[in-house]
C-alpha cells in the first residue's frame, strides 16, 4: 500500500470515528429507552423561537411522521426552516437516571429545546449554513430541565438547504445509560464562567463574581455564547468531607469540546490537547472533544472540610464548545478502575478496531 493511499484510508477512519462518537456518545449497548419519541409530531413550516416555549400552542400544526423525510409527507421540494414539536411524560424514578435525547439523521442542521431550554445543536443556520445531515443526534438531558410525572415538550428547529429534509432516519427517544460513571462527591451544577483567557483566573483567590453563571454540564452556545470559538474559563467552589478527601481520589470532569486545562486550588492536575497561541493551528484533534476526562489526583491536593477551587481553562476550534457531558466530581480510585473495566468488556467489535487504528 502506497503513502497516499494509506492516508485516504486514514482519513476515511477518523471521519467514520467521528460519526460513531458524535456528542461523546455511549455505546450503541449501554443506552436502554425509556420513552419512544418515534411517530406522530406535530409540525409547522416557517420559523418563529417563540415556538421553543413549552405553552406555545401547536394545535393547529400538522402531524407528520418521525423519522421520516417531509418531501415524502405533503412537502415536497420544500427547503427552509420548519419546527417539530412533540410533548411526552418521564416517570419520576427515570428522570434521576442519566438520560440522552436521540433524534436520527437531521437535514441539514437543528437546534434542539426542551421544555423551553436549549439543550444542543447540529451544523449551522444561514447566513454561516454548515450541514450535519449524516450525523445520527444524541444530547445530554439535565433532570433539572424535565418535569417529572408531568407533561414534557421537546421543540425541534430545522434548516434544510436542498434535497431531502427533515429529521429523515434512525433511532429516536429518550434514552438511559445503562452503565453509567457516578461520581461519589458530584461538582456538577451551577458554575462561574467567561470568555477570554487569563492563567491569573486559575488561582483560587481570584475573585469571579462578576463572571456569567451558566450550568455544568451543558454546551456554552446553549447558555448564551452562540456561534463563539475559543478560550473560555470556568471556575466553581466547593467543600469537601474529609472522609472522600483521605482517599485515592480520581477528578472525572466529564466531556469537553475542545482542549481543557484543569486547575484545583491553583495547581494543574491535568489536561487534553494543547492550547493554541494566537493564530496557531488549533490542531483538529477530530478524538479529543469525545474523549472522557479522568485525572489522577496528587495527596494532598484536596482540602478536607475547606473551601476548594476549581478552574478549567477551555479551548474551542469549532462549533460546540465548553463541558457539555459528565459525570463531573470526584470517585475512588479503585471504584473507577472496576467501572473502566466493565466498559472495556462492553466495546463493540468496529469501536476496538478503531482504538486499535487511530493510536
Amino acid at each position: 500500500m502506497n503513502l497516499h493511499a494509506y492516508r485516504s484510508i486514514r482519513t476515511s477512519l477518523l471521519a467514520l470515528a467521528l460519526l460513531v462518537s458524535v456528542a461523546g456518545v455511549r455505546a450503541q449497548n449501554d443506552l436502554k429507552r425509556l420513552v419512544d419519541l418515534s411517530g406522530a409530531w406535530k409540525f409547522e413550516l416557517g420559523d418563529d423561537l417563540r415556538r421553543s416555549d413549552p405553552g406555545y400552542n401547536d394545535s393547529k400544526w400538522d402531524a407528520i411522521n418521525v423519522p421520516g423525510r417531509w418531501e415524502d409527507q405533503g412537502y415536497p421540494g420544500y427547503d427552509g426552516y420548519a419546527w417539530y414539536r412533540k410533548h411526552f411524560v418521564i416517570q419520576k424514578d427515570d428522570a434521576r437516571k442519566v438520560l440522552y435525547v436521540r433524534l436520527g439523521a437531521i437535514d441539514d442542521a437543528d437546534e434542539v429545546y426542551l421544555n423551553g431550554h436549549f439543550i444542543g445543536f447540529y451544523g449551522t443556520f444561514p447566513p454561516k449554513f454548515n450541514t450535519a445531515y449524516g450525523v445520527h443526534r444524541i444530547y445530554r438531558v439535565l433532570s433539572r430541565y424535565l418535569n417529572p410525572g408531568g407533561d414534557n415538550v421537546i421543540a425541534v428547529r430545522v434548516y434544510d438547504d436542498q434535497l431531502e429534509g427533515g429529521m429523515v432516519r434512525g433511532e429516536v427517544g429518550l434514552y438511559e445509560d445503562r452503565n453509567p460513571l457516578w461520581a461519589e462527591y458530584s461538582i456538577e451544577g451551577d458554575w462561574r464562567f467567561t470568555t477570554g483567557d487569563n492563567l491569573q483566573w486559575k488561582e483560587p483567590r481570584f475573585d469571579d463574581h462578576t463572571w456569567k453563571e451558566v450550568v455544568v454540564p451543558a454546551y456554552w452556545e446553549t447558555q448564551g455564547y452562540k456561534d463563539y470559538d475559543g478560550y473560555g474559563w470556568y471556575r466553581t467552589t466547593f467543600h469537601v468531607p474529609s472522609s472522600i478527601a483521605s482517599q485515592k481520589l480520581i477528578l472525572l470532569m466529564g466531556k469537553i469540546d475542545d482542549y481543557d486545562e484543569v486547575y484545583l486550588n491553583g495547581q494543574r492536575v491535568g489536561h487534553t490537547g494543547f492550547m493554541p497561541e494566537p493564530g496557531e493551528d488549533w490542531g483538529n484533534d477530530q478524538r479529543s472533544y469525545a474523549q472522557l476526562r479522568v485525572y489522577t489526583l496528587p495527596p494532598g491536593v484536596v482540602l478536607p472540610d475547606r473551601d476548594n477551587v476549581i478552574a478549567v481553562r477551555v479551548f474551542d476550534g469549532f462549533m460546540q464548545g465548553g463541558i457539555y457531558d459528565g459525570p463531573l466530581g470526584f470517585i475512588e480510585r479503585s471504584h473507577y478502575l472496576q467501572w473502566r473495566n466493565s466498559q472495556r468488556d462492553n466495546r463493540s467489535g468496529l469501536e476496538r478496531f478503531l482504538d486499535t487504528f487511530l493510536k
